[in-house]
């Protein structure tokens, strides 16, 4: 093992300054007997407070704490001489319109105390707890998505368990549901490394009902819909309202028989989009019947998630459904 024997430096004041400024430490002392604290210049840059102010004392830094941190900051000062050991406390200060964290350190129980002055560093610790909070934002977003995700699951096995007779049946029905919701949502998440971003509605509905249009026949399912785009929020909603008509047209509707068809179709004003969902060629139309819990969801659904509402119109032709939204709500 080969050792370096050369003599260390001699650090100077201006090396020490260097070092410091580099490493982005500010430099303070306190007075125990006259509450009196230095600063380097750092300090008096990360407090925001003008070197014209001759005495420094906890006081006149307390005026730049962050209220909400005031309290806290005051009493662990006040305990300072107590604490054995290293300490450090992290507090916001106010520097204009600008939020600042400041890492306190220093050593308690009058460690290293010299003519009753203690020394410590301020540390400015802003990105770190930036990342921290986006961090924090991110898991809170994720817990959100899950229970949100939990709870429809939960729903839509309530509703089909309620409305399928045969377990093979409720299997099916269900795995479409979570699948819709799935197709949606690769459509408006962003992969990794790229923005968030709105997927079309035209693309949003086409993904959703391609699995109803049969390969080898004739068109049976046309989306004509202007360009218009559709948030993350609202595509769930969404994807449920259009597999559930999807469903219901497979089971009873056009899309049970092999001429029937389906157009969807949109419009829209500066404040709403109505989308018509139209069929026809399929079995004789019946009479309506009592809502099911599917229905009674989707009700809910464009009611509360898009400010909208849902009509039937059972015409001799085929049903005709009106889903009436809020733009705005839409682009969320």
């Amino acid at each position: 093992m080969i050792s370096d024997s050369r003599p260390m430096p001699q650090w100077g004041e201006r090396h020490l300054r260097a070092a410091t400024r580099a490493a982005g430490v500010a430099l303070w002392s306190w007075n125990v007997d006259t509450d009196a604290i230095t600063m380097d210049e750092p300090a008096y840059e990360l407090w925001g407070v003008s070197k014209a102010q001759k005495e420094v004392t906890f006081e006149i830094l307390s005026r730049n704490i962050h209220p909400a941190d005031l309290q806290r900051v005051r009493s662990a000062f006040a305990a300072t001489r107590a604490v054995v050991g290293a300490y450090e406390i992290d507090f916001r200060v106010l520097s204009g319109k600008d939020i600042r964290w400041i890492s306190a350190r220093g050593q308690g129980d009058d460690a290293a105390i010299a003519d009753r002055i203690m020394f410590g560093i301020f540390l400015n610790v802003t990105q770190r707890k930036q990342a921290e909070e986006a961090n924090e934002l991110l898991a809170g977003e994720m817990s959100h998505r899950v229970k949100n995700l939990l709870s429809i699951a939960t729903a839509l096995t309530h509703i089909t368990s309620r409305s399928t007779l045969t377990k093979e049946e409720m299997a099916q029905d269900l795995i479409g549901r979570l699948m819709a919701l799935g197709r949606a949502q690769e459509l408006v998440r962003a992969q990794p490394g790229q923005a968030p971003a709105a997927t079309l509605l035209g693309d949003l509905i086409s993904v959703l009902l391609a699995p109803y249009d049969e390969k080898g026949a004739s068109v049976r399912i046309r989306v004509s819909v202007p360009k218009m785009s559709v948030g993350e929020r609202s595509s769930t909603t969404l994807a449920l309202v259009i597999h559930e008509l999807a469903t219901n047209s497979a089971k009873y509707g056009s899309l049970s028989a092999p001429s029937g068809m389906v157009d969807v179709s949109c419009n829209a004003d500066e404040d709403h989009v109505v989308v018509t969902w139209a069929e026809r060629g399929g079995p004789p139309v019946v009479a309506a019947q009592p809502e099911g819990f599917g229905t009674k969801l989707v009700r809910r659904s464009m009611s509360e998630q898009l400010e909208g509402t849902i009509e039937f119109n059972w015409c001799e032709e085929g049903l005709v459904v009106t889903l009436q939204m809020s733009k705005a709500r839409l682009a969320l």
